[in-house]
């Protein structure tokens, strides 16, 4: 193999393994968002009566969060509450569509 092969291969595979150690900006910059997690599929820990991922009884559970991308968690569209108020994501915990 010559010199110019061994270099171009050795680059290669540099920037193979460079390539394959980079995430996206938006993979890295994540939030908790309270209340979109649907029931059983939050992340850890949802407030009271529940221990971690997977613990959300109701859906939209306003102490169980989801992570998302960042700056997403307050423009999510989710569907309306039963009265027909607007249901926004929080980056807090909020008293909304919390289990009896």
């Amino acid at each position: 193999m010559s010199i110019t092969m061994k270099t171009f291969a050795v680059a290669g595979v540099v920037a193979a393994t460079m390539a394959a150690h980079t995430t996206p900006a938006s993979a890295q910059s994540k939030e908790k968002c309270y209340g979109v997690s649907m029931a059983g599929q939050n992340d850890c820990a949802a407030g009271p009566g529940t221990t971690c991922a997977g613990t959300a009884s109701v859906d939209y559970q306003g102490n169980a969060w989801k992570l998302v991308d960042a700056g997403t968690c307050t423009t999510m569209e989710l569907p309306a509450m039963a009265d027909g108020k607007a249901r926004m994501g929080s980056l807090e915990a909020i008293d909304r569509d919390l289990p009896a």
